[in-house]
């Protein structure tokens, strides 16, 4: 029998699909195993590769696997779909897997420790908690607007809100006001648990040495700093700042062909949340620097001169991303750029 080198596992919740391929690709075995006999089968198997679709629980089973001496590798689903033969199914699935791991020039996914997901799930719960106080919050305007009452979008204005429901001049049906009372109640509970989370977020913050370092660039905040810490991979996995920028998505998309080079939009191909939270970021610093003003002669200044305020929000989001890639390889707080003239 051949000596496997690469398994190829097809993560599920309770059936496991596995797929042993030799050197040279050939395979050696198929098998569906249960969760317990996946763990035991792992154990006893000697060491080789294992490769795994970057899924749900699929960081649990890496830092599993390297604890049996095996050598965990992480694929973006996106990767091994191409390597998929005609019909989908777990077997296929297990055999794509390899397929793609086993490729010269594939990109793996960096497996996340305990502590990085602990983070990443006080990230999710408080980014949840605001979408469902915005729900609320909007279910209320849409109440409202029911019976003529109108109001901005927003938190912000949610007294507003709280004042047309307490009017008595509004001569809202009693029914209307005990669902919106009820309404208010619910968004008050919610902004005080996001409040509670917040705080979680600032002390750890604090705590990493890398978010406080992060936290010197404008526009990078305690909650920008904790995505960074926590989504992103080691910065030494990236050659330069501009593929940690094309990681995030922040770069153009390139439709370039014949030796003519023809970039588009943002590409918006990478971690949301991290490309999402550098970009309000630099909205926050755009806006500032439109009130209180900007050195004349800086990149800032000449793209405000000639570019909407959303495109250079995105394009300094792209530099926050280099410049954040070099603060942390290099170990420096940031420094303000040198100004070029003209």
């Amino acid at each position: 029998m051949e000596e496997v080198t690469i398994i190829g596992v097809d993560l599920a919740k309770n059936v496991f699909q596995l797929h042993g391929a030799a050197a040279d690709g050939s395979v050696v075995f198929r098998k569906k195993l249960t969760r317990a006999q996946f763990g035991t089968f792992m154990t006893d198997h000697p060491a080789c590769v294992v490769a795994m679709e970057a899924c749900g629980s699929a960081h649990h089973w890496a830092r599993e696997m390297a604890r049996l001496g095996h050598q965990p590798k992480l694929l973006a689903p996106g990767y091994v779909k191409p390597f998929i033969k005609r019909h989908k199914n777990d077997a296929a699935d297990a055999e794509a897997i390899v397929e793609a791991a086993q490729r010269p020039t594939m990109r793996f996914v960096e497996p996340k420790s305990e502590e990085q997901q602990c983070r990443a799930i006080v990230f999710r719960t408080r980014e949840q908690l605001v979408n469902q106080r915005t729900e609320l919050v909007n279910a209320l305007r849409a109440h409202l607007y029911e019976f003529g009452y109108v109001a901005p979008q927003g938190i912000g204005h949610l007294r507003r809100l709280a004042e047309i429901i307490e009017d008595q001049n509004a001569k809202l049906p009693d029914l209307v006001c005990e669902i919106c009372d009820d309404l208010l109640d619910r968004i008050a509970h919610l902004t005080g648990r996001i409040e509670a989370l917040k705080k979680t977020i600032n002390a750890l913050s604090k705590e990493a040495q890398r978010s406080r370092r992060l936290q010197t660039m404008p526009g990078v905040g305690p909650i920008a700093a904790l995505a960074v810490e926590t989504f992103a991979p080691p910065m030494e996995t990236f050659k330069c700042g501009r593929d940690f920028s094309a990681w995030l998505g922040l770069v153009p998309l390139q439709k370039s062909t014949g030796g003519k080079q023809r970039l588009g939009k943002s590409s918006k191909m990478g971690q949301r949340d991290i490309r999402r939270l550098l970009i309000l970021g630099a909205m926050a610093v755009v806006q500032w620097a439109s009130r209180k003003g900007v050195p004349s002669g800086s990149w800032l200044a000449r793209m405000m001169a000639k570019k909407p305020r959303i495109l250079v929000a995105i394009a300094l989001a792209n530099k926050m991303a280099r410049g954040i890639w070099a603060m942390l390889t290099k170990q420096e707080d940031y420094r303000n750029p040198a100004m070029v003239p003209a």
